[in-house]
């Protein structure tokens, strides 16, 4: 989305899809000011046994921004992302994220938090090697990106 797109997320999405009133009151419940974090609504997604796509569809359509990706990419102040480009990938590292990739060339979220898992490493870790090796990951499990 862009700058202008801003508090319009709902916009991504088809009118006609409806929204789950459970997962509402538990974004609503943990939304601040109209701002909600990766965490919390990955938290939401396994209290209400549904999948973070549909927990970010439903932060959309409610207008509520997330905010503190876990990958380290968007939702951070001033800077907008945390994560920097790691000094030197290990070859194992660099090869678990290559074997990886999609046909776009990109890793997804969900295939960096699998190699995160895989080698008992915070997921930042594994992003800051893809921006080492100049490697976008692509989609956001929440569909933020």
């Amino acid at each position: 989305m862009t700058e202008q797109d801003r508090g319009h997320y709902s916009k991504k999405h088809p009118i006609e899809k409806k929204i789950d009133p459970a997962i509402a009151k538990a974004v609503e419940d943990k939304a601040k000011d109209k701002k909600i974090t990766c965490a919390a609504a990955f938290k939401i997604a396994d209290v209400c046994g549904t999948t973070p796509g549909e927990v970010g569809f439903t932060i959309d359509r409610l207008e509520i921004c997330i905010v503190r990706c876990q990958m380290g990419i968007f939702g951070y102040e001033p800077e907008k992302k945390a994560v920097k480009p790691m000094e030197i990938v290990i070859d194992e590292l660099e090869k678990a994220i290559r074997g990886k990739l999609n046909k776009d060339e990109r890793l997804t979220c969900a295939s960096a938090w699998e190699i995160a898992k895989a080698f008992n490493i915070p997921k930042m870790h594994v992003s800051s090697a893809c921006e080492k090796l100049g490697i976008k990951i692509k989609p956001c499990q929440l569909g933020a990106f």
